[in-house]
């Protein structure tokens, strides 16, 4: 063989190398293009439909609870079943939960708990895809010769721009067809994303079901939960920023779900406003993953961390409450958009270096499932609350929550192990 012949062989090889990483980096963002779609396209159905704030968080309740519990359980099965299926199943029941929406609407037979139904179907099968998929990036980074801080960039990355996608598309969308065909083209994204996993990622072993270890029992299985939670509670830091994020999930999902719908409806422009404001905010946070894979690895993560926690959420809050308009807001959301795109991927590299890899699905599980504990209760409350007490006063509460609870990384040590490395 020529040295230009080695040379194509080695670079076909490469190439070969990439492309279950690739196709796991698509699959993910046709995934959370359609999560996007159905964060925008949901809560302005349930608006649109029933008028009440209460109902549009209950909603977001009846989604987000079996999603917590998914992600508590989940990790064992994950490894049980295999990667690769959990993400493709996820995919397919998720999509045929939402599909079905719209049509039992337009055949005039939708009540509302059925809804309610739904969404926790949604919910309960979300959290396992997104944990597959995550926790198969290491393995493929590592297949494709890729640093791990810089493919979890690029899979945030991805995520993020997939928000950007969806969530610009759907307020278009809505405006145009209404909220009914933007859940069906939902149902097409899933459908993208399990047939890309199917595909693309069939051959790797990190992906297929775990072969060794004890038959699957109850006992089993709860002593694998364990486990998890057991390396979780301790590792202090990991502890710490589950115990952060638990909170500023539970007011994120009231905002986006409850708070920022209904502000668009009654003092915006209604869901064009809605989709461009939810764009900013992804397209910051898309910056921000992309501007981390360039310099983070040089960045000292405490520090940038803790900067970016404080820009995030709260000041969002307290604009939408004291400044009238859609530019100030806008602004705000945009830079808030970059902060929160530079905290998942520092997050994501100090869990992957803390947990070893034959934990790592139940440890990333008891994780997501602690960070999504106070979730469902955001939007419920924030629901009530603009019910019962108006929309401005629940801003300034959820706002001021939020600046409290993001000044913990420079208020206590344990954060600083963050630059450990």
């Amino acid at each position: 063989m020529t040295v230009a012949a080695s040379d194509r062989a080695d670079e076909t090889r490469a190439a070969a190398d990439r492309r279950p990483l690739g196709a796991l980096l698509v699959a993910n963002l046709a995934s959370i293009t359609g999560n996007a779609l159905a964060g925008i396209g949901v809560p302005w159905f349930v608006l649109q439909t029933t008028g009440s704030a209460s109902r549009a968080g209950l909603v977001a309740f009846c989604g987000m609870l079996p999603l917590a519990v998914a992600a508590l359980a989940g990790g064992p099965v994950i490894d049980r079943i295999g990667r690769l299926r959990a993400s493709v199943l996820s995919d397919l029941v998720c999509g045929t939960a939402i599909g079905l929406i719209p049509l039992l609407q337009w055949a005039g037979v939708l009540q509302f708990w059925q809804l309610c139904v739904l969404m926790a179907v949604n919910g309960l099968f979300q959290a396992p895809g997104e944990t597959a998929r995550q926790v198969l990036t290491p393995d493929l980074a590592a297949h494709a010769g890729v640093p791990l801080a810089r493919a979890m960039s690029l899979y945030t990355s991805a995520s993020r721009g997939a928000r950007l996608l969806g969530a610009s598309a759907a307020g278009v969308l809505i405006a145009l067809f209404g909220a009914g065909p933007v859940l069906l083209l939902d149902t097409a994204t899933f459908g993208v994303s399990a047939l890309l996993v199917a595909l693309g990622v069939r051959r790797v072993p990190a992906a297929a079901p775990r072969r060794a270890g004890p038959p699957v029992s109850l006992r089993g299985y709860r002593d694998e939960l364990r486990e998890g939670l057991v390396f979780l509670l301790r590792q202090r830091l990991l502890l710490a920023i589950t115990l952060v994020l638990m909170v500023t999930n539970g007011l994120d999902q009231g905002w986006s779900a409850v708070l920022l719908p209904v502000h668009a409806r009654r003092d915006l422009g209604g869901s064009i406003d809605l989709g461009l404001l939810a764009g900013l905010f992804a397209a910051g946070a898309l910056g921000g993953s992309l501007l981390h894979a360039a310099l983070g690895a040089r960045l000292p993560r405490w520090s940038l961390y803790a900067c970016c926690l404080l820009v995030s959420g709260g000041p969002r809050m307290l604009v939408a409450a004291f400044a009238p308009g859609l530019l100030p807001l806008g602004v705000t959301l945009a830079v808030a958009g970059v902060a929160a795109g530079i905290l998942n991927p520092i997050v994501s590299t100090v869990l992957y270096e803390l947990v070893p890899d034959a934990l790592r699905s139940r440890v990333t599980g008891v994780l997501a499932a602690g960070v999504l504990l106070a979730t469902p209760l955001g939007g419920l409350v924030c629901g009530y609350l603009v019910d019962r007490a108006g929309l401005t006063t629940t801003l300034v509460l959820v706002g001021g929550a939020y600046l409290l609870v993001t000044l913990c990384p420079l208020a206590f040590p344990v954060w600083r192990r963050m630059d450990a490395g």
